[in-house]
């Protein structure tokens, strides 16, 4: 499983016209799955992303997480992540999961950062979206879960 986290003072996702997640200050996720990920994987990135310390103290450093700052989650599908462009000049997605296993584990992440209680908006599952973002710094990083044999 992917991740690329974006923190933001604010970001919303928008389908036909619709918002269908806004949020504040906090993290803008766009979550890729992989045909091997398995519930574990969900849970070792939201563990990650929850207590990773990338918003600034006092005295401007990051030391503080997504919880010590109260923020919330806009938690957005993207399967691009798993796009391979080293061959050719179309990305191949063989390494992607397909819909239902994706859907899954994309729905299994966002129950799971829920009921830890965490304000949680997200996009919507396989719909052409529209995401918007101030990202905060800009402070971006890449995330994955450990690789399996």
């Amino acid at each position: 499983m992917k991740a690329v986290i974006q923190r933001v003072s604010r970001a919303k996702v928008t389908v036909d016209g619709q918002i269908s997640g806004q949020i504040g200050t906090g993290l803008l996720v766009l979550l890729g799955v992989s045909k091997q990920d398995q519930e574990s994987d969900a849970l070792y990135l939201l563990d990650k992303i929850v207590h990773l310390r990338i918003f600034p103290d006092a005295d401007g450093r990051m030391n503080r997480s997504l919880t010590d700052v109260g923020g919330a989650l806009l938690v957005v599908s993207q399967f691009t992540l798993y796009g391979d462009c080293r061959k050719g000049r179309r990305p191949g997605f063989d390494l992607a999961a397909p819909a239902e296993q994706a859907r899954s584990l994309y729905e299994y992440f966002v129950s799971a950062a829920r009921q830890r209680g965490l304000s949680v908006e997200t996009g919507v599952f396989q719909a052409h979206m529209d995401v918007e973002l101030t990202n905060d710094g800009p402070v971006t990083f890449l995330l994955e879960s450990p690789q399996k044999s």
